[in-house]
């Protein structure tokens, strides 16, 4: 049991969920509960859990790259939150936040081993992002720590590096306040964050425009990409071009990147000698996932693929595109909630 002060209060006894502190100051991802200002009251749906859902789901997204297992990792942590002495918890959000980051290093674990064993390129599950659900996404920083290329990057790192990469970049936690989350020493947080930055950080700058200035260039590549215009898919692409295919290790699906303008553009509309592409049949629709402009390809109705497209400098530089079904369950389920 240790002690916990919020801004312009005093010290309360705050529990945390493996028996430490919650970080002061902070409700964390989950935000302060509206029901009574962050203190363990009651709101009638398991003491406030719900005002913190979306937040914490995407904490654990950032941490697992997978939005099917965040949703679990969410799911556990509502039991723990019913199971725990909640009137002695200071603030909510903040106790939520050690509870999913734990449970997201506990999963990492297992993650890897499953990720060093997967058939071709693994790219994160994609998750639609014009309604808000990885939280507010208005910067260039908040869109590039869900981006495709981020969240691959992070792969590298060491469960914990990638812990306190998440906390810092995409929540604006503070040393002490990570070293309280990771029962950690604030000095080794510093240097782990150090390091993580400088694996995540030497690549360039991903987002340029924002979303309104996507507009011409993505309309212009799904025109392009659904009357299979060649010359005018390359105008769009950019000359070092890349195309990378996450499906499973399905039969027909690249297992290896596709480099080049020209072969991207034949791979995804097809060969002036009648080859088909990959988009052949299709019907191509435009979304935003993981903070980017998206394409997501339907066959009779049903979502077959999703391709991420990654804009640099007035060019579609890359596109991630994920086939394996499994992958695609999350992004399907919410398409069609959405009325689609």
């Amino acid at each position: 049991m240790t002690s916990a002060r919020r801004p312009g209060g005093g010290d309360s006894s705050a529990q945390g969920p493996d028996g430490g502190g919650c970080p002061e100051g902070r409700d964390g991802p989950g935000g302060p509960s509206p029901a009574d200002g962050g203190s363990g009251g009651d709101s009638g749906d398991g003491f406030g859990f719900e005002a913190h859902r979306s937040r914490l789901f995407g904490l654990a997204y950032r941490m697992l790259g997978s939005a099917e297992e965040a949703e679990d990792t969410v799911q556990d942590a509502y039991l723990r939150w019913n199971g725990a002495d909640r009137p002695s918890v200071t603030h909510p959000g903040a106790w939520l936040a050690k509870v999913v980051t734990n449970l997201c290093l506990n999963r990492l674990t297992s993650a890897r081993a499953r990720r060093e064993e997967y058939i071709g390129p693994w790219l994160p599950e994609p998750v639609l992002t014009g309604g808000g659900a990885l939280g507010p996404l208005e910067s260039a920083e908040q869109r590039d720590s869900v981006s495709m290329a981020v969240l691959v990057l992070l792969e590298r790192l060491t469960p914990v590096e990638r812990a306190v990469y998440v906390l810092r970049e995409a929540f604006g936690y503070g040393h002490r306040e990570i070293a309280e989350v990771l029962d950690l020493g604030e000095a080794n947080c510093r240097q782990l964050h150090r390091r993580a930055v400088g694996r995540i950080k030497a690549r360039e700058s991903r987002f340029e425009p924002g979303p309104g200035q996507w507009d011409g260039l993505v309309e212009s590549f799904l025109t392009a990409a659904r009357e299979g215009d060649l010359a005018g898919l390359e105008k769009i692409l950019a000359r070092d071009a890349t195309w990378w295919s996450d499906g499973g290790g399905l039969r027909g699906i690249a297992r290896r990147p596709v480099l080049g303008r020209e072969r991207v553009a034949r791979f995804m509309v097809g060969a002036p000698d009648g080859t088909p592409g990959v988009l052949a049949g299709l019907r191509l629709v435009r979304a935003e996932v993981n903070g980017a402009p998206a394409v997501l390809a339907l066959a009779d109705g049903a979502l077959a693929a999703v391709g991420v497209l990654d804009i640099r400098e007035g060019r579609v530089r890359g596109v991630y595109a994920v086939l394996n079904p499994g992958k695609l369950t999350h992004l399907a389920r919410r398409w069609a909630a959405a009325g689609h």
